[in-house]
């Protein structure tokens, strides 16, 4: 049985969270990942870069992308026991700008001060993506002995709640 959350619940964590692994494919059609730092901002996800950089082509080339989210567990005093990552998957759309097209709050919250150097944020672009379809989900809203059981563990939300 696949446990229903709300795209509520998913979006608040996603707001908890800084780190994805962006999935990307390359001109040459070859799958390519990318550790990323995001922010979250009207249900989508802002990724700073440098427009030079080979995410930054790859998404011009074709801007499907998934995100994986690993969010850390662990047990409370007990640290040497190791538990999987919870992790909210989804694909989406994404759209390279620049740093000049996005809310002043969104390159702030990424550049975290930084954005204050033209030189730095005239090299900058800003990835939008907007997530399409389901969250997928492993972990999120359960306990940590409730993931020993992946039928209780797998999760699907709406990316908007009707």
């Amino acid at each position: 049985m696949t446990l229903q959350l709300t795209g509520a619940q998913v979006w608040q964590e996603l707001g908890q969270e800084i780190f994805a692994v962006l999935g990307m494919v390359s001109a040459s059609g070859k799958a390519r990942t990318a550790g990323v730092v995001y922010i979250v901002h009207d249900r989508k996800l802002y990724i700073a870069t440098k427009k030079t950089a080979w995410k930054a082509r790859h998404i011009q080339n074709n801007p499907h992308v998934s995100i994986t989210v690993p969010i850390a567990r662990h047990v409370p005093f007990m640290p040497w026991i190791r538990i999987p990552a919870a992790t909210i998957t989804f694909s989406g759309t994404a759209r390279v700008l620049d740093a000049s097209a996005v809310s002043g709050e969104v390159v702030q919250a990424l550049f975290r001060g930084a954005e204050q150097n033209p030189d730095e944020l005239a090299t900058a672009a800003i990835v939008e993506v907007e997530p399409a379809g389901e969250f997928v989900t492993y972990g999120v809203g359960i306990s940590l002995m409730q993931m020993r059981f992946p039928e209780k563990a797998r999760g699907r939300a709406p990316i908007a709640d009707r």
